[in-house]
């Protein structure tokens, strides 16, 4: 398979400002991700998606190439979708070949590894699925069997249908998005429009490695987990 890797990192982050280029451990956010992409085995090439200059040099300084995207792909509220695919049509004239499948790897998960890619790729290759999603288990506390939303008189209603299960034992496990892969067959980002498909196969993935950094407090887990690994 023809795999392009896509690395999408605007400048305008809230959460964290800047944090894309925000030394994590010695070296910018973004070259987490870099430096993993060059270990695998599965991505023919891969690229940075972003509009803003410094960072597209820092990337580049880590030999990666930089699509720039334009400023309207790097607003707030703008999906991954759109960025995905003008990055794939971008690299695509480029290079002047057509892939098969997008593998979207945000840079604020900087501690998945090469080897998760590459089973990913092997996983999607081999099951025809339209795409394949790394996920978590969701802790049973926060179980969906057990979450409510508030009606307009401020009563409980049940999110789910069915029967409120009492024992934490008797739940069937749930899963959640953790945001370190979203692999995506061309066809389907394309044709359909989607990043998922209607058939998408599920990577799990547990443990530290699942850092998603959105706030204050999870780069402050990502410097411990970098010092855990360290001692």
């Amino acid at each position: 398979m023809l795999v392009l890797g896509i690395i999408p990192a605007r400048g305008g982050s809230k959460g964290v400002p800047r944090k894309n280029i925000r030394n994590l451990g010695g070296k910018p956010l973004i070259e987490y991700t870099i430096d993993e992409c060059k270990r695998t085995g599965s991505l023919t090439h891969f690229v940075l998606s972003t509009e803003d200059d410094e960072i597209a040099s820092v990337a580049q300084n880590a030999s990666c190439r930089v699509v720039r995207r334009p400023a309207e792909l790097a607003q707030d509220d703008t999906p991954s979708l759109p960025v995905v695919q003008h990055a794939l049509y971008t690299a695509e004239q480029d290079r002047g070949i057509i892939y098969d499948a997008v593998c979207l790897l945000q840079p604020t998960t900087p501690f998945r590894k090469a080897k998760e890619i590459d089973e990913a790729v092997k996983m999607l290759a081999e099951s025809g699925a339209d795409s394949v999603v790394s996920v978590s288990q969701v802790p049973d506390k926060y179980h969906p069997n057990w979450a409510f939303m508030r009606d307009e008189s401020g009563n409980l209603v049940r999110f789910l249908d069915g029967k409120l299960e009492s024992r934490r034992q008797s739940l069937t496990p749930a899963y959640h998005r953790n945001g370190l892969i979203y692999l995506t067959r061309r066809e389907t980002l394309v044709e359909n429009d989607s990043l998922y498909g209607d058939r998408i196969c599920s990577l799990v993935m547990d443990g530290g490695g699942c850092i998603n950094i959105d706030t204050p407090d999870d780069w402050l887990c990502a410097i411990r987990a970098i010092q855990q690994a360290a001692a």
